[in-house]
């Protein structure tokens, strides 16, 4: 894995790459590619033993045009400036790419959550949410779960957020608890969305999913998720990574197995469906017919692309190619479903919530993930479009043509103010 690559770089290019198929003049392609503010805050918060830490955090808002901004929050030592800057734009192009009526923000705090207490997290969590107060809200910026955070984060932020502001407000944050304002099946969006777009890929590019063999790296809760739903459509899930390392079987094992047993132990490792382990470098180059990237960042550089032997890639996980890699899978034909469309399930299972907290009104899952299949499928549709008649290299480019020119059409139809 890169060390070197920039995140925030990766995205400016991505955007240049789509927009030479755009006519977008360079001043609004400038405005594209740069978040609109970037709040940093060090939170001073007191420990069990009494003594005080600080943490620096982050907020990115990067673009406004098509709605509130939009985006998680994650927990995380390696979480930067130039990180949340990048996580915030691929959040505006996600939106903008399955037509869901936001822009895109991200935010994270530079900690490792294992190495803290409970109550501890929960101080650091209502410590933040008190920066934030005065820049989210139900109309302005809706945050949500990312890496190292969940429901149990998302329930102390809208608590603080409304005793703060003595009111209700369930849809200042999404991915919360089903009995504080949560959707049926946000858990699994992510996971699932990561499915419907592996579905529709295999039918496109005419390969049959039953039997297909499936290396996910990544096993937390979007890869773990999307593998047991991918192995539902018949395909054999072969390895699975996390952090510890990777496990591997030829002849496959029950990916909820798998989940089961990370769940239960907090680590792959040992895993007694698998016959060997693995690093996660050797699962990203094994010979699968379908690779899902479904850990952080940077995981497969130019370098590394090069022994990528799986013949589909679909990404779970944000921005795990750098631009570099792209360029080499796309000269190899390996088809590459991006980012922007293929783990949007999270951020429109999001917004369903955010409709029903409006409402004061709950959907069952059946009909959550029928709107989500609905959102994906014509999403993917639009992108096929895209890729077929622009002569686009590959499917990525395709997804930001789609979604620039939407995010264009909305800043040109409310004009420049001031």
């Amino acid at each position: 894995m890169s060390e070197e690559a920039n995140p925030f770089e990766s995205l400016q290019e991505q955007v240049d790459d789509a927009a030479a198929y755009l006519d977008v003049s360079p001043d609004v392609l400038e405005r594209l590619k740069n978040p609109e503010r970037v709040l940093e805050a060090n939170l001073s918060v007191e420990m069990d033993d009494g003594r005080l830490e600080v943490f620096r955090a982050y907020r990115s808002q990067f673009n406004g045009d098509r709605g509130p901004y939009k985006g998680g929050i994650r927990y995380h030592p390696n979480v930067s400036r130039d990180e949340v800057k990048a996580l915030s734009g691929w959040m505006v192009y996600k939106t903008a790419v399955v037509d869901i009526p936001y822009g895109g923000g991200k935010g994270g705090i530079v900690i490792d959550p294992n190495e803290y207490s409970e109550s501890e997290l929960e101080r650091i969590t209502r410590s933040f949410a008190t920066e934030l107060r005065p820049i989210i809200g139900e109309d302005r910026d809706v945050p949500a779960p990312d890496v190292n955070t969940g429901q149990r984060e998302m329930n102390w932020i809208k608590d603080t957020y409304e005793k703060l502001e003595n009111t209700t407000a369930p849809g200042v944050i999404t991915g919360k608890a089903i009995d504080s304002g949560g959707s049926e099946g946000r858990v699994e969006a992510t996971g699932r969305s990561t499915m419907f777009t592996a579905r529709e890929a295999f039918d496109y590019l005419d390969k049959e999913m039953e039997g297909a063999t499936v290396a996910v790296q990544g096993y937390g809760n979007a890869g773990s998720i999307a593998a047991y739903l991918i192995e539902d459509l018949g395909a054999n899930v072969v390895a699975a990574s996390d952090s510890s390392g990777a496990v591997y079987n030829a002849d496959g094992f029950d990916a909820r197995e798998a989940k089961e047993f990370k769940a239960e132990t907090g680590s792959l490792s040992g895993f007694d469906g698998a016959t060997e382990e693995m690093s996660n470098e050797d699962l990203l180059t094994l010979n699968v017919d379908l690779l899902v990237p479904a850990a952080l960042e940077n995981a497969i550089d130019g370098d590394l692309a090069h022994d990528v032997q799986a013949d589909v890639v679909v990404e779970a996980a944000n921005g795990p190619l750098t631009p570099e890699a792209d360029d080499v899978l796309t000269d190899r034909d390996v088809a590459v479903l991006p980012d922007i469309l293929a783990n949007a399930g999270g951020v429109t299972v999001s917004y369903f919530e955010w409709v029903q907290n409006r409402q004061r009104f709950h959907w069952s899952e059946e009909r959550v993930n029928d709107e989500l299949e609905t959102v994906i499928v014509d999403a993917f549709e639009d992108l096929v479009e895209a890729y077929e008649s622009n002569d686009v290299p590959n499917f990525r480019t395709a997804a930001y043509v789609v979604a620039i020119q939407r995010v264009v059409d909305a800043y040109e139809q409310g004009g420049n103010w001031p």
